[in-house]
């Protein structure tokens, strides 16, 4: 499986520290990329074209980098991410550099299809407890999502693990194989608890008025 990198243009960038905030006012975020036998690039992108990319390619796609003014690309992936928590504005993103011919390592999504037999037999609700995976492969080689099937699950007891989820051939699986990815959640029995006595204590109470009333009668008589 080869996966195709999303390509975008970066322009270099010549504000630095605390002079990022003029970049940012102007709806332009500060890129940094960085990698192995390369000098670290100061570079910024427009904030809407960034984080189109960075919602296709997530971070287990490659992001295939030229600069503008420059020959020749980069291939990346999207590493640190800092967004604004009060305004949800993107505030800085660092790219880490990859070499085509060696492995890298990305946490891969999960993407759960189909439906099971088993959850819906039993009015069950399926837990999807595991979101992603690591997986080591060539950048270019690195699947976008790992599909897993739960039509295989027919029981109620029925569960997938790390180790079920079809890896590719071209890449090594580095997560732990016995943790658990999916499980079906069975309907909570709601019991009715009768509680012995309750009449005998209102025909009691009854009883309690009714005496009442009477010594009342025979107090006015």
């Amino acid at each position: 499986m080869t996966t195709n990198a999303v390509q975008i243009e970066l322009d270099p960038r010549e504000l630095m520290g605390k002079k990022v905030g003029r970049l940012r006012r102007a709806g332009i975020v500060p890129v940094h990329l960085y990698g192995p036998g390369m000098e670290p690039r100061a570079l910024q992108c427009q904030a809407s074209r960034l984080i189109q990319v960075l919602a296709t390619a997530g971070g287990a796609t490659p992001i295939q980098i030229t600069i503008s003014g420059e020959s020749g690309n980069h291939l990346a992936f999207a590493r640190e991410i800092q967004w604004d928590p009060r305004r949800d504005d993107l505030l800085h993103v660092d790219l880490l550099a990859a070499d085509v011919s060696r492995p890298v390592t990305a946490q891969v999504p999960i993407n759960l299809v189909g439906e099971s037999a088993g959850a819906r037999n039993v009015s069950g609700t399926i837990m999807h407890q595991l979101r992603t995976v690591d997986i080591q492969a060539l950048p270019l080689e690195m699947p976008g999502q790992i599909e897993v099937d739960i039509t295989v699950m027919e029981e109620a007891d029925s569960v997938i693990r790390v180790s079920d989820l079809p890896i590719p051939s071209n890449a090594t699986l580095l997560s732990d194989p016995e943790e658990l990815v999916v499980r079906i959640e069975l309907p909570r029995v709601v019991e009715e608890v009768v509680v012995e006595g309750e009449e005998g204590e209102e025909s009691l109470e009854g009883a309690e008025e009714g005496g009442a009333g009477d010594a009342g009668d025979s107090a006015e008589e």
